[in-house]
C-alpha cells in the first residue's frame, strides 16, 4: 500500500526537487514525478507552481520564526530575551548560508519571486520583537513609546548580521564585534 499524499510529503520533494534543478526549471510535474504521482495529485493540495514555491519558502522561514517565538514568548527577563533572541537569529541565519550553501543559492532565487511570503516573515520576526519590547516597558525594563516602530528600527539596524543578502559579509572575524556594537548602541536607547 503506497503512503497517503500530504501537503507536507509534497512539499519535502519539492524542496529537494527545487534543490536539485532551481527554481526556474523546477516543474509541478517534477516534483510529482518525484513523489511517483500524478502532477494533478500535487495541483490537488497546491493550485499551482507558485502557490508550491510559496509553501516551501514559508516552510523554510518557519525553521527560523518558530523557534524565535518560543523566545519572544518565554519567561526569561525581557533584557536577556531580546539579546538571546538575537543571538539566535544571527546564528540561525547563518547557519543556513553557511550549512547549506547549496539550498542557499536556490532559495536567493526562489525568495525573489516570493516576496509577499518573505513580507510576512519579516512582519512576524518584528512582531516577536515587538512582543519583548512590550514585555520590557511593562516591567520597566525599557522605554519605548511605540514598540511596533521601534522593534522594526532595531530589526533593520541589525539587518547587516542576519538578512542572508549580507552574506558574504560573515565572513570577516570582525563581524560579531560589530554586531556586539550595534547591540550595545540598540539597547542603550531603549533602557531605562
Amino acid at each position: 500500500m503506497s503512503e497517503i499524499l500530504t501537503a507536507e510529503r509534497i512539499l519535502e520533494a519539492a524542496e529537494d526537487v527545487f534543490r536539485r534543478f532551481g527554481p526556474q526549471k523546477t516543474t509541478v510535474v517534477d516534483v510529482a514525478r518525484a513523489l511517483g504521482v500524478s502532477h494533478g495529485s500535487v495541483y490537488r493540495h497546491f493550485d499551482s507552481k507558485v502557490a508550491l514555491r510559496d509553501a516551501v519558502v514559508e516552510r523554510w522561514l518557519k525553521r527560523t520564526s518558530d523557534p524565535l517565538a518560543v523566545i519572544a514568548n518565554g519567561d526569561l527577563p525581557p533584557r536577556q530575551r531580546l539579546k538571546h533572541w538575537f543571538d539566535v537569529l544571527v546564528a540561525t541565519k547563518r547557519e543556513k548560508v553557511t550549512g547549506d550553501p547549496e539550498l542557499f543559492l536556490v532559495s536567493q532565487n526562489i525568495f525573489a519571486e516570493a516576496r509577499e511570503v518573505i513580507a510576512l516573515h519579516v512582519a512576524t520576526l518584528v512582531g516577536q520583537i515587538e512582543t519583548i519590547l512590550r514585555a520590557g516597558a511593562a516591567s520597566g525594563d525599557f522605554a519605548v513609546d511605540d514598540p511596533h516602530a521601534t522593534a522594526q528600527a532595531m530589526f533593520d539596524a541589525t539587518s547587516r548580521f542576519h538578512n542572508p543578502a549580507h552574506g558574504a559579509e560573515w565572513a570577516d572575524p570582525g563581524i560579531d564585534a560589530a554586531f556586539e556594537r550595534v547591540y550595545a548602541l540598540l539597547l542603550a536607547a531603549i533602557t531605562r
